[in-house]
């Protein structure tokens, strides 16, 4: 994971002088195609009425991932964008704390707002992402156990993001916010994950 990061991070301090030979993903003047890498933090938390499943106190996890967008129309900045992501997700309740280790796939809408004066690109967005949990932990003191083979949570879930993206030329920045709409509660009472997200990365 090291060696992950620290590759991204010679990405994201090489781009200035990429960027001399490719405006980036969002060139608003024609149709394209881009992909992209994301790096980033989210802080999320999980409401629940059962006081073995309710983390409202927020966890702080770390995403990882890999896009790619299509622009939708020749007239407007209309932009399609799915991917891939490793997220850490979870949250905090009284005297236990809960992590949960997610692949997701978001399918986004985005349309694009360039300043007049610069490169700068504005991309609010909106869509719903589907994502499974390939791990989690419920941690008590010292005693870490599987959430899932102690029969708390599901592995799917089903939810929605919003938020807006910032280009200049290659580099992409973003913020939002995500919430489910399905039950990740494995026993009756129901429980929800949300949370911001933060990502940084670029386009190509």
């Amino acid at each position: 994971m090291k060696k992950l990061f620290s590759l991204l991070l010679i990405v994201l301090l090489a781009s200035p002088v990429l960027a001399q030979y490719n405006t980036g993903g969002y060139s608003f003047d024609r149709s394209n195609l881009y992909y992209g890498i994301r790096i980033g933090f989210n802080s999320s938390s999980i409401s629940s009425d059962s006081p073995l499943l309710d983390a409202s106190s927020a966890r702080v996890g770390v995403s990882l991932g890999g896009v790619v967008g299509l622009r939708l129309s020749e007239s407007h900045p209309t932009f399609l964008e799915s991917g891939l992501y490793y997220i850490q997700k979870g949250g905090k309740g009284k005297g236990y704390n809960v992590s949960l280790n997610y692949l997701e796939v978001p399918v986004l809408i985005k349309y694009g707002f360039q300043s007049s004066s610069s490169d700068l690109a504005f991309l609010p967005f909106i869509g719903p992402y589907f994502s499974y949990a390939i791990g989690g932990k419920y941690k008590v003191g010292n005693s870490k156990q599987s959430v899932f083979n102690n029969g708390l949570y599901n592995h799917a879930d089903v939810g929605f993001k919003l938020g807006c993206g910032f280009e200049y030329q290659m580099l992409y920045a973003e913020l939002g916010y995500q919430f489910d709409v399905t039950d990740i509660s494995d026993i009756d009472d129901a429980a929800h994950i949300h949370g911001f997200f933060l990502h940084i990365g670029v386009n190509f």
